[in-house]
């Protein structure tokens, strides 16, 4: 099926069925033989829709600039180019370490049209974290900040194979200007002809077991990612739609549940380049801009709850939130529903498998204290150590069953943890839960 959006047309992957099992029943998964990143989020809407808005970036000084998806590619095209002239091939890897901005938007672009690996970092990260992801991934690129430079100048002798720094603040000692070479580089670029398994993004993971590991995912990831953005933000997108999340999009929950999935869609993106959260401002983004679908972590929440503003249901325009990355809990649940007049969806997964199980409020999938159950297209169950499902009730470890389209590849050069990660077909989340009768999923501790 399609959905009309504006002036293009993009295949929406859930059906219209309101009811789950019906829905379930009927969901199958379209995966093309040939899919880029970058033609699906942002080529084909420059061609189809080019004045549609892409971004709107909030400045600093609170005033709004809205990015088209013109302006979205022209920018990731001569991203491309820049890199390109400095030496970056197919599947090399361009580290980002970028705040939510346009740029960060099309050095992603970029990165996926030159049919390089594109390898997010968080802004937060200090030295020992960036020398490690950068090392570990032999990025031959780095697209950053000058906010970024005093760290990275203090470990590139440890990154051997990062042969080009590029600076959105301009150039330095060792560092060059992004804005100055793309001045110099042309805004065509032919996007490469890559098949939906090929690699596309490599996202670290926290490391809390041992050092950290590059969750390696190919261009299907994105339409992995669709029926679960979907389920939980109620068949997105609708008339009117906007999105917006604070979490940085260096991870999965920024990048892959917010900004691509928004981008394929032609859906407009928030962008706010924010030091650190401030839920008083975030009342204001979410009330001010009209934001309608956000993703927010559960303890972002409990920031905003004590600093909801009294004339809230006058100012929000808001139709579906969701959260993940930890329990959202009743009290959270019952101010959603008070204050917001919704509940909050909650999402589940992980880096290396995101958005397999999901609440969807609107057709009956929410329970207080679970997390939700297997959203259309994903085969996950409870298991016992030698990979059998076990029954409604009883505990074991949540895994979710191969092949699936938004599972990662591999670790990036450690095949050891990689086998390590499956029992016969299933992928162990490390996450132990159980099942109800009614078949809903909950959380309650790590294997670790």
């Amino acid at each position: 099926m399609t959905a009309a959006i504006g002036q293009g047309e993009v295949e929406a992957v859930l059906p219209e069925v309101k009811d789950y099992d019906g829905l379930r029943r009927a969901f199958r998964w379209q995966i093309p033989d040939r899919f880029n990143i970058a033609t699906a989020a942002c080529d084909r809407w420059a061609e189809q829709a080019p004045e549609r808005v892409a971004i709107r970036v909030v400045q600093a000084n609170r005033q709004i600039e809205d990015v088209t998806f013109a302006t979205l590619q022209r920018l990731a095209n001569r991203i491309g180019n820049v890199l390109r002239a400095r030496g970056v091939e197919r599947g090399d890897r361009v580290a980002l370490l970028l705040p939510q901005s346009p740029y960060t938007a099309a050095a992603h672009l970029a990165a996926y049209k030159l049919g390089a690996v594109a390898v997010p970092l968080a802004m937060l990260f200090g030295p020992d974290a960036l020398s490690y992801r950068l090392g570990n991934s032999g990025a031959k690129a780095l697209v950053m900040t000058a906010g970024s430079s005093e760290k990275i100048a203090a470990i590139r002798e440890d990154c051997p194979e990062l042969a080009c720094v590029l600076s959105l603040d301009g150039a330095e000692d060792g560092v060059l200007g992004l804005e100055d070479e793309m001045a110099r580089a042309s805004d065509q670029l032919e996007t490469a002809d890559t098949g939906p398994d090929d690699p596309a993004m490599m996202i670290y993971t926290s490391g809390t077991t041992g050092p950290p590991k590059g969750a390696l995912h190919a261009h299907r990831v994105l339409l992995g990612h669709i029926p679960g953005v979907q389920f939980a933000h109620e068949f997105f997108p609708q008339p009117g739609d906007l999105a917006w999340t604070p979490s940085d999009w260096a991870w999965a929950g920024g990048l892959l549940n917010v900004l691509m999935p928004s981008l394929y869609f032609g859906v407009p993106v928030v962008a706010h380049r924010a030091e650190k959260f401030d839920p008083e401002h975030a009342w204001d983004l979410l009330c001010d801009l009209g934001v309608r679908n956000a993703f927010i972590a559960p303890t972002a929440l409990k920031m905003m709850r004590p600093a909801t503003p009294p004339d809230l249901g006058a100012r929000l325009k808001l139709r579906t939130i969701f959260s993940g990355g930890e329990s959202v809990g009743r009290q959270l649940q019952d101010w959603a529903i008070d204050k917001l007049g919704m509940p909050i969806n909650e999402i589940y997964g992980q880096t290396e498998c995101n958005l397999v199980v999901e609440s969807c409020s609107a057709i009956g999938v929410w329970k207080f204290g679970a997390l939700g159950k297997p959203t259309p297209g994903h085969e996950v169950a409870v298991i016992d150590g030698e990979g059998n499902a076990l029954p409604a009730g009883q505990p074991g470890t949540i895994a979710v069953k191969r092949p699936d389209p938004v599972m990662f590849i591999e670790y990036w050069r450690n095949p050891d943890a990689t086998r390590a990660k499956f029992i016969g077909d299933w992928l162990l989340t490390g996450d132990q839960g159980i099942v109800d009768e009614e078949g809903y999923f909950s959380f309650f501790g790590r294997d670790d």
